[in-house]
């Protein structure tokens, strides 16, 4: 796998002044392109657009410097409509705009090439499971919030507080399909995994109930129903100090399980239950992450 990322990394170099399909990257690192911003996400802490946009403008500052071509060619070169439009990305970037740049031979920030290499880690197991389910529903309360990468969300915490115990009480009652419980879904992420970027947040349950209509009596208002296909899905647990223990399991899947198993992440909902001790310092999480096994190479 590493290997393969390395490829798709010497690809993308080639290719900055070029307009950059990610399926070719993707088909280099023989998985799937919603995968590959994944795992480059995880494994790099930042998305892969940004990398790419990062890399042009470090290349572009080199040429801006040496002078051989006017600020515009450039600009055209790596993908800019407009002189404008370099400009205002190059300041963001590097904190002066390419006319001053050039005139005083200023300082520029540098986006390094990135390459993966193997560090000997793994030495505690990680303990999942892989289950093939048939369709079921997602129903709960539902909002939309921004990705937050590391500590608390404070919008999931507001909505979940807005709720109210009676009506989750209630609501745990629609519980018929594993994961038991009230659970946390996470869907229609944006590819990137950018940090600010927003996902729908549910509050919800697993359930064989099709739609509201068929909920039974006393189901609280608000509630909304997400229907999820048959398919794959890899089963995490962990045990630990709340919230450190949970995104370090994110952290975990990504970068170590994921390279070592032929699986690959797929579009859909993900689901994780949680069980927090009585002060709230330690937690038993059950993490839900839709997968499907990776073609024969």
């Amino acid at each position: 796998m590493l290997e393969r990322l390395n490829q798709a990394m010497e690809h993308i170099e080639r290719h900055l002044d070029e307009c950059l399909d990610v399926a070719e990257p993707a088909r280099i690192a023989t998985t799937s392109e919603y995968h590959l911003r994944r795992m480059f996400s995880a494994l790099a802490g930042m998305p892969l657009s940004e990398y790419i946009r990062r890399r042009r403008l470090t290349v572009a500052g080199a040429e801006v410097l040496a002078g051989g071509e006017t600020l515009l060619e450039i600009a055209v070169r790596y993908g800019y409509g407009s002189g404008e439009a370099f400009a205002r990305a190059f300041r963001a970037m590097h904190g002066v705009g390419p006319g001053e740049a050039r005139r005083t031979g200023a300082v520029l920030v540098s986006q390094p090439r990135l390459a993966f290499r193997l560090t000997v880690e793994g030495n505690s197991s990680m303990q999942y499971r892989v289950v093939d389910r048939p369709a079921f529903t997602i129903a709960g309360f539902k909002t939309r919030v921004p990705l937050v990468h590391s500590g608390p969300n404070q919008a999931i915490v507001d909505f979940v507080r807005g709720i109210g115990k009676q009506a989750l009480e209630h609501l745990g009652k629609l519980s018929d399909q594993e994961p038991h419980g009230v659970v946390a879904v996470c869907d229609d992420l944006d590819p990137s995994r950018a940090e600010g970027t927003e996902l729908d947040y549910y509050q919800a349950v697993i359930t064989s109930a099709s739609a509201p209509s068929d909920a039974p009596a006393g189901t609280p208002a608000g509630i909304t129903t997400l229907p999820v296909p048959p398919g794959t899905w890899a089963v995490f647990t962990t045990s630990g100090p709340a919230p450190q223990a949970i995104q370090d399991l994110w952290r975990d899947v990504f970068t170590e399980w994921f390279p070592s198993n032929p699986y690959r992440s797929r579009p859909g909902p993900e689901i994780l239950r949680t069980d927090l001790s009585a002060d709230g310092s330690k937690a038993d999480a059950e993490l839900w992450l839709p997968v499907e096994r990776e073609s024969p190479r």
